[in-house]
């Protein structure tokens, strides 16, 4: 994959704002949708209170010709649904920047429309008004009225009709602005719109997940959510369990049966989690868990976006057990790494975490990857000869697994110290050997590692300055480096660290500037811990992730 937005490349951004209530995720996908079908790549950046009536939420839509990751600060179109819109965020606005608001709610310059009136005098609520503006900035981009009733058809189940009627009036009454930003049709597939958790799901299913047990937590509850709406399709079990305790002990449980099974939480469930985990690393049961992470601490700010749960990934569980940390940047990487983490959970007999964040988790991405490309790879099965013992001694680490319901076979799971069939014990050749056994897994996991794509880099291979950074960063990050003929580095592993690949790339630039979105640099810290040279960090923890401009001036800061 490339990700090089050239300089001749097309783009636009368009931001659609109201209260919690006015539908502004259904009313950015659709801005989506219209862009898709003109062939542009999608990125869809959604901010949000935790209300459900009331606030302020807004989406913005940047649709390129290239493969974009990120958002913009300026916009092109505002669709302003209430005042407070367009005086939160006019300082987004350029020179030739359009504004489509509902008159007479909001007082503003530009394109004004009763969006209100149109959906009351249809019979038809408020959030409507979503439908009518569409249809006023197909009018304004040169778009054929035809694409938008396509968009409606394929995004609207209820009042269809009524829906197209809304926007064939929103459509004329920008006769005036008709093409006032004129968007060129590009020949290009239009492509899967998917965000972040729902692709995290998909990649987990190709590699054989079968049981999905979720507590419902923003920024995760998404994956929940789609997976149980498609279950029955994806031939997958999905539950809502009591509580986050109840949810992993569920999730072991499976996997001690043989069904291969995923969890998905923020931090403050992970913190209930981290018992299991534990018991997940002595009793060796393949666990997988998707770590979404918010602000902190506590509930922090539950509708926004950090980076913050790094090291607490990294050091979690108590004792020395092995496991693996995985982050991925973008649709593509959370699709193969989610197939990955499931892969490897069940080959090692280990905890797997995947870091995802909210900007990752919820944003919105145009799909363009081969299915194929994760499938479910095979795990040590016991070959039925002599005793079956769960905890046999082998030289990689990993025993045999075979499962209840096997004939003649007692599988033991036990979070006590054990010997090879399972029986507890407190002898100390044994406590050793079986505490060397386990850890004899960190050398089959590197040398598994060494075999697969576990740092990414991106710009001149001799570049001089170089951005390190980890997760949904990766976007704004390879832009602003792009722009500044710099290189970037991408951890996607980041426990155990991929040093036989790290070092050599950043030993031999002149400067390393770490991007993060926490307070206190824990990739830094981390790459320092292992040796490694970071001379600056670019910090962001206001709870919102870093645009393209913002990471740009603040890189130019550093490099001053």
């Amino acid at each position: 994959m490339t990700l090089t937005l050239d300089s001749m490349a097309r783009e636009y951004s368009m931001l659609t704002g109201g209260r919690a209530g006015d539908g502004i995720k259904q009313a950015g996908n659709s801005i989506a949708r219209l862009f898709n079908r003109l062939g542009y790549w999608i990125f869809v950046y959604e901010d949000y209170p935790s209300l459900i009536r009331g606030g302020h939420n807004f989406a913005i839509v940047r649709a390129a010709s290239d493969r974009i990751l990120a958002h913009r600060d300026a916009v092109d179109v505002m669709i302003a649904l209430n005042q407070e819109t367009y005086d939160r965020h006019k300082w987004r606005l350029k020179k030739d920047s359009i504004v489509i608001y509902d008159r007479p709610k909001v007082k503003a310059e530009g394109l004004g429309l009763p969006l209100s009136e149109i959906a009351k005098n249809k019979g038809l609520p408020d959030i409507v008004r979503n439908t009518a503006s569409l249809g006023a900035l197909a009018r304004v981009i040169g778009v054929d009225s035809s694409v938008v009733d396509d968009v409606i058809r394929s995004s609207i189940s209820r009042n269809v009709e009524e829906n197209l009627a809304v926007a064939r009036e929103g459509y004329a009454g920008a006769t005036d602005y008709a093409g006032a930003m004129e968007v060129e049709q590009i020949n290009n597939e239009p492509k899967p719109l998917l965000n972040g958790n729902e692709v995290l799901g998909l990649g987990a299913v190709k590699a054989g997940l079968k049981l999905c047990v979720t507590y419902p937590m923003t920024p995760t509850s998404g994956i929940l959510h789609y997976l149980s709406e498609n279950a029955e399709r994806l031939g997958i079990t999905v539950v809502q369990p009591e509580n986050e305790i109840g949810g992993i002990g569920m999730v072991e449980g499976g996997a001690y049966a043989g069904v291969r099974t995923m969890i998905a939480t923020s931090g403050g469930g992970f913190d209930l989690m981290v018992e299991h985990l534990s018991l997940a690393g002595q009793a060796e049961i393949p666990l997988v868990v998707v770590l979404g992470q918010r602000p902190g601490p506590s509930t922090g700010v539950p509708t926004h976006t950090a980076q913050a749960d790094l090291l607490y990934a990294i050091f979690s569980g108590h004792g020395e057990f092995p496991k693996i940390v995985m982050a991925p940047g973008d649709a593509e990487e959370a699709y193969r790494l989610s197939g990955e983490a499931l892969n490897l959970a069940w080959k090692f007999q280990i905890p797997v975490i995947l870091m995802s964040d909210k900007h990752l988790s919820e944003s919105t991405f145009s799909f363009d990857v081969d299915e194929d490309s994760v499938k479910e790879e095979p795990v040590v099965r016991w070959d039925g000869g002599g005793d079956y013992r769960r905890y046999a001694f082998t030289e990689s680490g990993v025993s045999p697994l075979a499962f209840p319901g096997t004939g003649g076979v007692v599988v033991k799971c036990t979070s006590y110290e054990h010997d090879e069939f399972g029986i507890t014990t407190e002898e100390p050749e044994l406590i050793k050997r079986d505490h060397d056994k386990r850890l004899r897994k960190e050398k089959s996991i590197e040398d598994e590692l060494r075999s697969r794509q576990t740092v990414r880099t991106y710009g001149p291979s001799d570049a001089k300055h170089i951005i390190v950074t980890w997760g949904s960063n990766k976007g704004a990050c390879v832009e602003v480096a792009n722009g500044r003929g710099m290189g970037v580095v991408q951890p996607l592993y980041l426990h155990p660290l991929p040093t036989w690949e790290l070092s050599g790339k950043l030993a031999s630039a002149d400067k390393v500037i770490c991007v993060e979105a926490n307070s206190k640099g824990q990739l830094a810290t981390w790459l320092r811990y292992h040796g490694m040279r970071v001379d600056n960090t670019v910090l962001k923890y206001d709870g919102r992730p870093f645009t393209v401009e913002e990471l740009d001036r603040r890189v130019s800061e550093v490099l001053q």
